[in-house]
């Protein structure tokens, strides 16, 4: 009887021996960081973030990926020395069997998780990743994961000194209602002005929030024959052309396509709520993905494009609202509807900060500005970000002419004057330039 358990024993084994798996590498490709930022992108709407939180939820991520995969080539150069105040992470041990592009991306769900408000959409997508990931290689799997959270303590550590938390408890923008230059609220939410603190918020590269100032723009002033009041007649008589045109004009199509507002209000009766859409910073990075995926970039060069990019939007928005906040130009809709039209509603609806320089022009000029230092001019994309939403692909011959389009679109959607779209270009891309000549990243 003895016998004959140790031999049914003996077989059992032999047989769950037989039937287990052997571990094999895991490998990680660039959809799955694409998947991720995705992820990110979509709880970002869901939780309707602020274009320039929105940037910074995008940043930190990317940037603790990108440290740990320039562990692993020769290719990639730390960031750490050259981005303000980032210091070397933990480095791997190497006798440990740690995957770095597996820490990576680990590395870049788990930081993105602490930056949102709805964690567990992230953790629905971790959740289905790591099951299979461990089931894969477990051994692997939690040398990884163990590593990448050493890392996201790091970086969690360098990212909480960027004066973040402190903004959150300054007050509230003031409304100056004795000066006429002076931004107002706009309809039809009628929101406080947000962010007005951001230029507090460290930077990236920059020296300064205020170290590419743009020019002063011009003199305010409703006498007719000024530079001003010459802007805000051409706000008006362009919206007035392009709805004569009817709603499938070209320049409709290039003002929707460009909106980016999460903070659109609809009225319907007593009733009012948001219409959700990705920020102006989210748009790019949308574009990141594709410019990736058409050449074909391999995990550590998407991680790469990824994070110059976000670094170069997350400092135009620091630029941008250093501005807006200082020069506190009144929209063109209040003077419009106070002055000539009250009726009139620009075809975009006016987002809730001031109106000097345009955040999708600066943002665009340092967004195109990096990726065509990293993809190279002349790189046609179609691009398909808006499609979500309900609206048509447009297709670009650079991203330098998709920056232009971006920059116009906030003429045709009767949001900002002239000046601020041209000098918000040359702003942006000021940034865009530093990033590209400081940051040393070796694919370029």
């Amino acid at each position: 009887m003895k016998r004959l358990k140790y031999y049914l024993y003996l077989t059992i084994t032999v047989l769950v021996a037989s039937c287990s798996k052997p571990a094999e590498p895991i490998e990680i490709t660039p959809e799955v960081f694409h998947a991720s930022v995705d992820k990110v992108m979509d709880i970002q709407i869901h939780d309707i973030f602020s274009p320039p939180v929105a940037s910074r939820v995008f940043v930190y991520p990317n940037i603790a990926a990108y440290e740990i995969l320039a562990q692993k080539t020769n290719e990639m150069e730390s960031l750490a020395g050259q981005v303000n105040e980032l210091t070397d992470i933990p480095k791997a041990d190497e006798s440990q069997n740690i995957n770095l592009e597996l820490a990576a991306i680990i590395a870049h769900m788990e930081l993105s998780k602490s930056l949102i408000f709805s964690e567990e959409k992230m953790e629905v997508l971790q959740d289905s990743l790591y099951t299979d990931w461990q089931e894969k290689n477990e051994a692997e799997f939690n040398a990884s994961k163990t590593y990448a959270f050493d890392v996201v303590k790091h970086i969690k550590q360098w990212m909480d000194k960027d004066n973040y938390s402190q903004t959150r408890t300054m007050p509230k923008f003031t409304v100056d209602t004795d000066d006429p230059s002076r931004w107002q609220p706009t309809p039809p939410s009628y929101m406080d002005g947000i962010e007005p603190h951001w230029n507090k918020i460290r930077t990236f590269v920059l020296d300064s929030a205020a170290q590419f100032k743009p020019a002063r723009h011009p003199e305010f002033s409703l006498e007719k024959g000024t530079k001003f009041h010459d802007e805000l007649m051409e706000v008006y008589e362009v919206s007035k052309e392009i709805t004569a045109k009817g709603d499938d004009s070209e320049e409709i199509e290039i003002a929707q396509f460009w909106d980016c507002n999460p903070f659109v209000s609809v009225t319907r009766g007593h009733f009012m709520f948001a219409t959700k859409k990705i920020s102006p910073g989210a748009h790019w990075i949308g574009i990141v993905k594709i410019a990736s995926r058409k050449s074909d970039a391999n995990v550590a060069q998407t991680v790469n494009a990824y994070t110059k990019t976000s670094i170069a939007i997350a400092d135009a928005f620091i630029s941008c609202w250093d501005e807006k906040y200082r020069s506190n130009l009144i929209r063109p809709e209040t003077l419009i509807n106070q002055h000539l039209d009250p009726d009139w509603l620009p075809i975009l609806q006016t987002p809730p900060f001031p109106e000097y320089t345009s955040g999708h022009s600066v943002v665009s000029g340092a967004a195109s500005t990096t990726l065509t230092a990293i993809f190279g001019d002349n790189f046609q994309f179609d691009d398909d970000t808006e499609v979500p939403f309900g609206l048509p692909i447009r297709s670009f011959d650079s991203f330098n002419l998709a920056a232009q389009e971006a920059a116009v679109s906030r003429l045709y959607g009767g949001i900002h004057y002239r000046a601020a779209i041209d000098l918000g270009l040359t702003q942006g891309r000021n940034v865009g330039n530093l990033i590209v000549d400081r940051i040393k990243m070796k694919f370029e």
